[in-house]
């Protein structure tokens, strides 16, 4: 998982964010890694760095989604602990198994949940 810690901080660099830049790492069963950095305007249409890691799988037609990784913080600081909002909680969930595995990279180290853990009662169509 270091190279999805690494790819998730590079993410993190891009953000378009003036106060908390996320970065994140999605790793498909394929192998293959999305990356997304959260972009931050003056209006309320930001967009999490999960969301857009997402939104490139799904653009690509690649649903078979593994885990993903999530950074917070500044880039040249140590990272923080950082969990996905609430938004983005319910967005994965509407792609993901119950067990999918949310990794947060912080204190070098790695936390888990899955996102039934953090959004026990998602709604469901």
């Amino acid at each position: 998982m270091e190279e999805e810690i690494k790819l998730a901080l590079k993410a993190r660099e891009n953000a378009h964010c003036k106060i908390y830049k996320v970065g994140a790492a999605l790793k498909m069963k394929s192998g293959k890694i999305y990356t997304g950095c959260n972009i931050d305007n003056q209006g309320i249409q930001a967009i999490c760095a999960e969301r857009v890691a997402f939104l490139k799988a799904i653009s690509e037609g690649d649903y078979d989604f593994e885990y993903i990784v999530v950074v917070g913080g500044n880039p040249g600081e140590e990272p923080e602990k950082c969990l996905p909002c609430g938004y983005c909680r319910q967005f994965m969930s509407e792609f993901v198994d119950s067990d999918f595995k949310i990794y947060t990279y912080y204190d070098n180290k790695l936390e888990c949940f899955t996102i039934n853990q953090l959004l026990p009662e998602a709604f469901k169509f």
